[in-house]
Parts: structure tokens; C-alpha cells; sequence
């Protein structure tokens, strides 16, 4: 596999983040631009030869206690990679390295929202250790779980 880094996102690169997923057509990109924008999000990404390939976030304050509490409970938001080249271990690459990145800023939890019909994404949580089921429903959406990690 070719040398990668996941580097925090600047702001300024934020467009870049087309090349994984459709930011024209993604009801939340102005939202997520201005979460970064304020600290509340932050985002990383997978780059292979400067290319952006996955992204990865974590959220500080979700405004729900299932999944963030102050200090203690912090939220695992849109693992995400290209589409091409999903399959290839990058979403674990990603998730082991904010699990580090969480656990240095003293976290003991984190969660993740995921559909329950996106299986492959599900495995991958659950074999990271993501085993705890704090909400099983849905809602406009769809039937999701609210799944946890203890660090």
C-alpha cells in the first residue's frame, strides 16, 4: 500500500472533501462546515499522494446525552471513504487513529450512530469494539443504533 497520512482538516480545505463524497448534493455540508468553523467538529482525513481518500470526525457536543457528555462521552461522526477504494482497511486505519486521538484527550467513551442496514459499517464498529447498544429505533431516517465504545 502506498505511504499515507491522516492530517487534521483546515478549514480552507474543507472542499477537498468533495473528492470522497458529494458536498452538492449532501443536505449537511454548509452545517458541518460551520461546526468546524466554531471547534464542535473536528475533522481528519486519510491523504494518499495528497489525495483525499477517507475523512473521519469527531463531535464535541451532539446536544444528546446518549451521545456526548461533557468530558467523558464524545461522538464519532462520518467515517467516510472514497468509494473506490473502500474494502481496503482504510475505515479501520481511521477509526483505530481517533480512538488514540480520543483516548489522549481523556475521554472513557465513545459513540457512533449507525444504519441498521449498512452491514459492512456495522461490522467494522462492532469489531472495533463499538459492542454497547445505548438506542435501537429510529427515526426519519430510519432504524439505526446508537452503539459505544469504552476506552
Amino acid at each position: 500500500m502506498d505511504s499515507y497520512k491522516i492530517e487534521k482538516l483546515a478549514l480552507s480545505d474543507y472542499s477537498k472533501c468533495n473528492n470522497i463524497w458529494d458536498m452538492n448534493t449532501f443536505s449537511q455540508t454548509e452545517f458541518f462546515r460551520q461546526e468546524i468553523e466554531s471547534g464542535n467538529r473536528v475533522v481528519y482525513v486519510y491523504k494518499q499522494n495528497g489525495e483525499f481518500i477517507g475523512e473521519i470526525a469527531y463531535v464535541l457536543d451532539m446536544r444528546d446525552d446518549d451521545y456526548t457528555i461533557d468530558g467523558q462521552r464524545i461522538y464519532l461522526s462520518r467515517l467516510i471513504v472514497k468509494k473506490e477504494r473502500r474494502r481496503n482497511g482504510i475505515g479501520g486505519i481511521l477509526i483505530d487513529f481517533m480512538v488514540e486521538q480520543i483516548r489522549n484527550m481523556g475521554y472513557k467513551e465513545i459513540t457512533i450512530g449507525v444504519d441498521k442496514d449498512n452491514l459492512v459499517a456495522l461490522h467494522l464498529y462492532q469489531k472495533k469494539g463499538f459492542t454497547t447498544i445505548l438506542f435501537d429505533g429510529a427515526d426519519e431516517d430510519g432504524e439505526y443504533f446508537k452503539l459505544m465504545k469504552k476506552l
